[in-house]
């Protein structure tokens, strides 16, 4: 089992920054794949990013892409979100998921962080 903490959501005014943390525990960091959707109610999950935590190869979809980048620190087990250019509607539940190698299907999730932001 992986067990993954979100922090760092909270609200911000368009324009404006935020970094998302996921902790993760449970497996050895390096046999993980790692990621970030969000969520509004109502909508499916939409994926925004992922990271292989042996080799660091990075994916970021074309929505955020250019705003958004994921990357890890192999130290603390953890995978951060960095959000710049934030706009309003970026507003979402967003939840960290995690995967083993080779990695098919990010079955492990956080419960999630609320990122608000305001016009």
């Amino acid at each position: 089992q992986v067990q993954l903490v979100e922090s760092g959501g909270g609200l911000v005014q368009a324009g404006g920054s935020l970094r998302l943390s996921c902790a993760a525990s449970g497996r050895p960091f390096t046999t993980l794949c790692m990621g970030w959707s969000r969520q509004e109610p109502g909508k499916e999950r939409e994926f925004l990013a992922t990271i292989k935590c042996n080799d660091g190869t990075l994916h970021h979809a074309d929505s955020v892409k250019g705003r958004f980048s994921i990357s890890r620190d192999i130290a603390k087990n953890t995978v951060y979100l960095q959000m710049n250019s934030l706009k309003p509607e970026d507003t979402a539940v967003y939840y960290c998921a995690a995967d083993s190698l080779p990695c098919h299907t990010y079955n492990y999730w956080g419960r999630g962080t609320q990122v608000t932001v305001s016009a």
